[in-house]
């Protein structure tokens, strides 16, 4: 009767803590996450994120992600203000890209990118971070070029 509870209990907690193929976990520790704004003329819309300050995590990213929650993104920090290029090789999600500026403003958008696509999607202006977050965000919070996004990454 016992081994009868644990397998659905098993299969539940997989999936709450977003387990990736049975093995891998997709989920930030809640420590990890780092708080971001982003001020458009809706408001504010308040987002944790991972940040990713390596070559190894930048390039790594969202791959085999197969879930995001809505206030939830992912920060790559460039480290210098020059033209960057994203792509979504082995992502799963759609996404929306933010490419931010020095001084955190918005210069760049590419909305609901293309999962599994290995197309580029150039910055089109020199960006000091892009911001991944799940399709339809910047859409939803009214994200125009100019808007600004808070972090401690960029000057204030």
């Amino acid at each position: 009767m016992t081994s009868r509870l644990l397998a659905p209990l098993l299969v539940l907690c997989l999936f709450l803590f977003g387990f990736d193929r049975g093995i891998r976990f997709t989920y930030a520790a809640e420590d990890s996450l780092e708080p971001l704004a982003i001020v458009t003329a809706s408001g504010d819309h308040a987002f944790s994120v991972e940040v990713m300050r390596t070559d190894e995590g930048r390039e790594r990213g969202l791959m085999g992600r197969r879930y995001l929650p809505a206030d939830r993104g992912m920060l790559f920090d460039f480290g210098t203000e020059r033209p960057v290029m994203m792509w979504m090789k082995n992502t799963y999600l759609p996404l929306d890209m933010i490419f931010i500026g020095r001084a955190g403003k918005v210069v760049a958008l590419a909305e609901n990118t293309e999962p599994f696509s290995e197309a580029i999607i150039p910055s089109k202006a020199p960006a000091f971070a892009v911001l991944e977050v799940n399709a339809g965000t910047a859409r939803k919070i009214g994200l125009k070029i100019g808007d600004t996004v808070q972090h401690s990454l960029f000057q204030r």
